[in-house]
């Protein structure tokens, strides 16, 4: 019997241990593969456009060397006048229209689109980031506070938040769950993921992180809302 329960153990942490692994190396994947691609890209397009001016490059024989480096430096130019021409072409009610028609008809259809597209948005800042707020929840409102990150925001003041189990992040428990329950905190996403993957040890630095009112500017909470 008790051989029986060693095996199984052993059974259960070499599959947590998979697992892990399965995921961690899925989620590096999920991180590099869209950059790599945006990148790839506009080196196409860099090599696109550099070879329509080679014929030109000649002109520039008078500046001897530098010729070697003008014609790219040219092309980098008209890739980024073209992307401003069309990011401000989107910002008119015509183009928002146009390319949003264009994005659900055909653009979301291609692999890795929206994988790239979310990566780029994250990357400029126009999103957030996934997991950068940072929140102590009292789910069950009995002051008990989990440690989660805020994923999505909703009206009437609820938010979306994923909890996750220790000492393995990639398991969790997924709440949405008004603004009175949540405290949200000035602390570092890293230090939260430390903690947990920690088994709790360093979380000292969540509760002396200063509390934020809330994401945005919100109203009182109802009457019947719980209070942490």
């Amino acid at each position: 019997m008790n051989k029986t329960k060693k095996v199984n153990r052993k059974n259960i942490v070499w599959w947590q241990m998979r697992r892990f692994f399965v995921t961690t190396i899925i989620g590096g994947l999920a991180v590099i593969l869209p950059v790599t691609i945006f990148v790839l890209l506009i080196r196409l397009l860099l090599q696109v456009i550099t070879a329509i001016l080679a014929p030109v490059s000649g002109l520039f024989d008078f500046i001897g060397d530098a010729a070697q480096w003008l014609v790219p430096f040219l092309s980098f130019i008209i890739i980024i006048v073209v992307f401003f021409l069309v990011g401000l072409f989107v910002r008119t009610n015509l183009g928002e229209n146009f390319f949003k028609n264009l994005e659900e008809r055909w653009l979301i259809q291609l692999p890795f689109y929206r994988v790239i597209r979310d990566t780029v948005r994250q990357l400029v800042g126009v999103e957030k980031m996934p997991f950068s707020q940072v929140v102590l929840a009292d789910v069950f409102a009995n002051g008990i506070w989990m440690t989660g990150f805020v994923t999505d925001e909703h009206p009437n003041d609820y938010y979306t938040i994923f909890v996750p189990t220790s000492p393995n992040p990639t398991n969790g428990f997924v709440f949405h769950i008004h603004a009175s329950k949540l405290k949200f905190l000035e602390a570092k996403s890293e230090d939260a993921m430390s903690a947990i993957i920690g088994l709790g040890i360093g979380s000292k630095v969540l509760f002396a992180a200063k509390e934020k009112d809330k994401l945005v500017n919100l109203p009182d909470p109802p009457a019947d809302a719980p209070a942490p």
